[in-house]
């Protein structure tokens, strides 16, 4: 009984410890993307983007990166500018550089792992989005689009959001521009709050109660000397484990990373840990909403599209970063858990930073909010999940600390 609370005290306190390593890199990521979001308006994008080729590309994938978001709210955008018009190939453009060109993800990203997994992070988003090209021309789904086309038909109540806007200096000027700011940055943490609260606390769980026999098997070749050389067929076995790992996780690539971080750490390869990292658009909650909007044909073939994508891509960063001798070394399983994660560094003071500017900008929120100019989004199945679990996750943690600060885990 005493391993045991030891355990659930060391698991709480890394969840902890990971979450605080990484606050300042969500805060900073989600105010970059919160100035751009409301600088840009959507229907600016839809009247510029076009059905395909490469201009269309180009813009899906520069719009999807400056409206960088979760999964589920990279989907609904998606499915918005796909309904205006927009090709197919470009609205998946959109949806994959704005959930895997993200400037928070590659700050976390860097301080979970390494420079060369934010490379990897990068360049494979922008090999996903040629390879989703390429798929989508070679396959040529015209009766699929179609189908999904008249399905959205019915459902297209979107109005223009552009009508009298004002410049984007204006709103930079104005504290109507800073209240919309505000707005989308608190948008911003409430649609990944679950996400990241779930898997850091997994995260944490794992490293002190899983063990390494585990992620062994689960991850073939991902133990012993082997870890550190893998052949071809090993790298592929843990590249195609990745998707399912991340499936069960059913968590957006946010609360991802530290789980990415701890399977590096146990030996599982390059193209492994990125397939995980790729794998938050082919989760069922996302593959039950693309059912919604255009049907389960298409999600099957958005689904299949993406899981042959970043097995491919995977392969090609492992192999790509190995040719030119820059591949990380995994199985260093001690490297993350093992950091003085509250020592008082550069991390301390952008946090106390970023704790003002949060304070500053939920007070503004706050002022838009009881005035009634903020509406509430409509409750899904999988938000339920996720708040039912959130509070597991908090009376997990807030009873792990206890017993660390009583003394009970030790």
């Amino acid at each position: 009984m005493s391993d045991f609370l030891s355990r659930w005290s060391e698991a709480a306190l890394t969840s902890a410890g990971f979450f605080w390593m990484a606050l300042w890199a969500f805060a900073l990521g989600y105010l970059i993307s919160s100035l751009i979001q409301v600088l840009v308006t959507r229907d600016r994008m839809q009247r510029t983007m076009g059905e395909s080729g490469p201009k269309s590309m180009a813009l899906g994938t520069f719009f999807g990166f400056i409206s960088s978001s979760c999964s589920f709210a990279a989907l609904s955008t998606s499915r918005a500018l796909f309904q205006k018009g927009a090709g197919l190939a470009p609205s998946m453009a959109f949806m994959l550089a704005s959930t895997n060109l993200v400037i928070e993800l590659g700050f976390v990203i860097a301080i979970f792992l390494s420079w060369q997994f934010v490379v990897g992070e990068y360049v494979g988003g922008l090999l996903l989005i040629l390879f989703a090209w390429g798929f989508i021309r070679l396959t040529r789904p015209k009766k699929m689009v179609e189908n999904a086309r008249k399905k959205l038909e019915q459902d297209d109540d979107t109005e223009s959001d552009d009508e009298q806007q004002p410049s984007w200096t204006d709103k930079l000027l104005s504290r109507e521009g800073w209240q919309q700011i505000s707005t989308r940055y608190v948008m911003e943490w409430r649609m990944v709050w679950k996400d990241v609260l779930i898997g850091f606390t997994v995260a944490g769980v794992i490293s002190a109660f899983v063990p390494d026999a585990f992620f062994e098997t689960l991850f073939i070749g991902s133990g012993g000397e082997n870890s550190q050389n893998p052949g071809f067929l090993e790298v592929l076995a843990q590249t195609l484990i990745g998707p399912v790992a991340a499936f069960f996780t059913f968590i957006g690539s946010m609360g991802n990373i530290p789980l990415a971080a701890l399977l590096f750490g146990h030996g599982v390869s390059f193209a492994g840990v990125m397939a995980f990292i790729f794998s938050d658009l082919v989760v069922l909650p996302v593959l039950r909403i693309n059912a919604e909007y255009y049907g389960w044909k298409m999600a099957l073939y958005i689904m299949a599209m993406l899981l042959c994508g970043l097995v491919v891509v995977s392969i090609a960063m492992h192999y790509g970063l190995l040719a030119l001798d820059m591949l990380p070394e995994s199985g260093s399983k001690n490297s993350i858990t093992d950091r003085n994660m509250f020592e008082l560094n550069y991390g301390f003071y952008l946090n106390v930073v970023f704790f003002a500017v949060t304070a500053g900008l939920a007070w503004l929120w706050w002022q838009g909010h009881e005035s009634g100019a903020n509406g509430e989004n409509e409750t899904s199945l999988t938000d339920y999940i996720l708040r039912a679990l959130s509070v597991l996750a908090v009376l997990w943690l807030g009873a792990g600390l206890v017993l660390g600060i009583t003394g009970y885990g030790q």
